[in-house]
């Protein structure tokens, strides 16, 4: 199944893509895309179910962040060789894990807005994984059990408040619209059990970033164990996997996102976004 969540910011409804790729309101069936609405279990019940008899949605719909805000949003640097080789940085013996604040999630076509004291502002596309069960101690072997779906982010980073500013790169990750989230949530059962798929960032038209998923130095399961060993994960919770080579940092001339710029990326068999760039207005 394809998971989204449509209407104005605030006031979104959840809503599942038809097998003919009609939006159907789901309204009815669940209350939102978070929490135990995104057990396994309440998922594969709604899978049997007829949706084509669920009232479709207008087309013209905005698509909001496809969950709802998560209880926690973890995240894994360095995750691919080439990325750790381009920031100059040793690849990580376990998995680097940080936070970002679930207040940075935004939709696959909203506005990256940047923040007024920010002048190094970064893309980095990533696999975003959404946990639809309580997690804790999981074996490797098991860990994909744990998944409710996958969904395309972008971790937006302000890279100077990330290692000139002191303390957690958190902080360089929270700021608001740094965290576009979707189009969809995408069920396991839709994906590759190799879960190899492509993973693209363009920059005005540009290509910037271009891997595969299976190039990730831990793999989904063994980010879910090793971080349920640390932390319950509970449904809605969304981790986000690492980005490949391609970023701005560490160039000679690096080119941070400015005003009016336009950043597309995606993962295969999991959509695209177009998110256009906006400066703070600063009012003197």
């Amino acid at each position: 199944m394809k998971l989204v969540r449509f209407g104005q910011p605030g006031d979104e409804r959840p809503g599942i893509l038809d097998s003919s790729g009609t939006l159907r309101d789901a309204g009815s069936l669940v209350s939102d895309w978070s929490g135990d609405d995104l057990m396994i279990a309440n998922l594969n019940q709604l899978s049997s179910r007829d949706l084509s008899k669920l009232p479709e949605v207008g087309a013209g719909s905005r698509l909001g962040c496809p969950i709802a805000r998560p209880g926690k949003i973890v995240c894994v640097g360095l995750n691919y060789a080439d990325h750790a080789v381009e920031t100059g940085f040793d690849l990580p013996i376990e998995p680097l894990v940080f936070f970002k604040s679930s207040t940075a999630l935004t939709g696959p076509s909203d506005v990256i807005k940047i923040p007024k004291t920010a002048t190094a502002v970064d893309w980095e596309v990533e696999l975003a994984v959404v946990i639809g069960a309580l997690t804790r101690n999981v074996r490797i072997e098991d860990a994909a059990t744990t998944i409710a779906g996958y969904a395309v982010a972008n971790d937006v980073t302000e890279r100077r408040w990330q290692f000139e500013r002191g303390g957690q790169w958190s902080k360089a990750k929270s700021a608001d619209t740094f965290a576009p989230l979707g189009p969809w949530l995408v069920t396991p059962d839709e994906l590759p059990a190799s879960l190899d798929l492509r993973i693209w960032l363009q920059k005005n038209g540009e290509l910037r970033q271009d891997s595969r998923t299976s190039k990730l130095v831990f793999s989904v399961n063994k980010i879910i164990a090793h971080l349920s060993e640390f932390m319950t994960l509970l449904p809605g919770d969304l981790i986000l996997t690492g980005t490949p080579h391609g970023v701005a940092f560490n160039k000679a001339n690096p080119d941070y996102l400015t005003d009016g710029d336009v950043l597309t990326c995606g993962i295969e068999g999991l959509g695209e976004q177009h998110c256009s760039v906006q400066a703070a207005q600063i009012v003197e």
